[in-house]
């Protein structure tokens, strides 16, 4: 009989190529299918509900495959995190519904961006050590701007493989604690690099290097070239998934 089953698993991007399987590095995607195949002895597609890039890290990535094992979902939980190197771990293994799709059936995804405003040797793989003084009132003002159903082409990867580049926006807006600036969005769907381009928009606007009054107008304008940079990958942690 063949079973379908959910993955919740986190991981530290550092040494990956990000979760998809590339001929050019290491991917999370690879190294968990090649334990699933040892431990089911079954091989298996594995699906994750978000592509994140090189150096990009997860908290809730979401996966799901088809199996023909009976192995139950404990013993398979142990036996994965025995084996997988120590920047993988799987957090919970679950039945799921015959049709479930990790990727298709997600309903709404959440992205953190952590900025340091004083350099830590602990803490320098997953916050971007910001130099500039940063206006975080207008950077919420800019923030409050996305939510809603929007065309986000101006921050997106050229030659993105996408039919549409509207995304519905329902979370947009940044903290402080401490030394640590957060940034949280969450909507039904990302674009490639969307999430790194505005955040380093957003602090472009921080410092003062682009106009509040401009941001409306690098929306619209269709160009990736009016946005500012991409924010450094390793800032970047994919959340939550919703279905």
């Amino acid at each position: 009989m063949t079973r379908t089953l959910k993955m919740i698993i986190e991981y530290d991007g550092t040494d990956f190529v990000g979760w998809q399987a590339q001929a050019n590095g290491r991917s999370v995607q690879e190294e968990i299918s090649k334990v699933l195949d040892q431990v089911l002895q079954d091989s298996v597609n594995l699906i994750g509900a978000g592509r994140t890039d090189s150096g990009v890290h997860a908290r809730g990535q979401v996966a799901s495959f088809r199996t023909q094992s009976s192995l139950g979902c404990g013993s398979l939980f142990t036996a994965l995190n025995g084996i997988l190197p120590d920047d993988i771990y799987v957090r919970s293994v679950e039945e799921a519904p015959a049709d479930f799709h990790a990727r298709y059936d997600a309903r709404e995804r959440t992205y953190r961006y952590f900025i340091a405003l004083t350099p830590s040797t602990f803490y320098r793989r997953y916050q971007w050590h910001v130099r500039y003084d940063l206006n975080l009132r207008a950077m919420n003002d800019v923030a409050a701007l996305i939510v809603g159903d929007h065309d986000f082409e101006s921050f997106c990867k050229y030659a993105a493989e996408v039919h549409h580049y509207r995304c519905a926006v329902t979370h947009s807006a940044w903290m402080q604690v401490g030394e640590t600036i957060t940034y949280e969005v969450r909507a039904n769907r990302f674009l490639h690099g969307m999430v790194r381009a505005l955040v380093g928009t957003m602090v472009d606007i921080g410092r003062g290097y682009i106009p509040v009054e401009e941001f409306r107008a690098v929306m619209d304008a269709h160009d990736r070239r009016r946005a500012g940079m991409a924010a450094p990958p390793h800032g970047l942690f994919l959340e939550e998934i919703r279905y």
